[in-house]
């Protein structure tokens, strides 16, 4: 009897590691504006952490200038605390119930310091999908120790999974080498 092996919930999960990879990548400060930038940022706002999105709408109006329009009058103060504290180098200006939010163009070195942080971001996503392969793996080699499937059948299920495995850190080495680019770029 053949038991189910599913190789596409382990694809799955690896594509998720992609997924969370290429959102960390948004927060990643290029020089250009990027509202996903803000992202992170946490308001203590109304008695408890909220994201600066459930306070206030972030744009881009221009390529070096992100606005943030709060929404409540009451939280304009809080919102600019968030933002100073938020470890983005970034410098919010006050204007009535808009922030708005230069940047100012990177330095070499912290360029540099950027494509080290997107490096180990990308080394995160790498763990979780050998990781996920090692799930896979484990499944594989217990449902031949049950009985439950060939060897023949699960040598084969070993090699799609290594396929995919392969796959998706070859899409993130990608994403890697587009996002470090894009940082280094003058």
């Amino acid at each position: 009897m053949a038991a189910e092996f599913n190789l596409v919930d382990y694809r799955k999960r690896m594509d998720g590691a992609l997924t969370s990879l290429r959102g960390e990548f948004g927060g990643l400060r290029t020089g250009r504006a990027n509202a996903s930038l803000l992202d992170s940022v946490v308001v203590s706002a109304y008695g408890s952490d909220v994201p600066l999105n459930q306070v206030g709408s972030v744009s881009v109006p221009e390529a070096r200038m992100l606005m943030v329009n709060v929404w409540d009058k009451t939280q304009v103060a809080a919102v600019e605390k968030a933002l100073r504290q938020s470890n983005l180098g970034i410098n919010p200006i006050v204007d009535g119930l808009s922030i708005r939010i230069p940047m100012p163009p990177l330095t070499e070195d912290r360029r540099k310091d950027l494509a080290k942080v997107a490096s180990g971001y990308a080394e995160n996503a790498k763990i979780a999908v050998r990781n996920v392969r090692r799930d896979a793996m484990d499944a594989l080699k217990k449902a031949e120790k049950d009985g439950d499937m060939s060897e023949d059948e699960q040598k084969a299920h070993s090699n799609d999974v290594q396929k995919a495995t392969d796959a998706v850190i070859a899409d993130i080495e990608k994403a890697l080498g587009v996002k470090t680019e894009e940082i280094m770029q003058v």
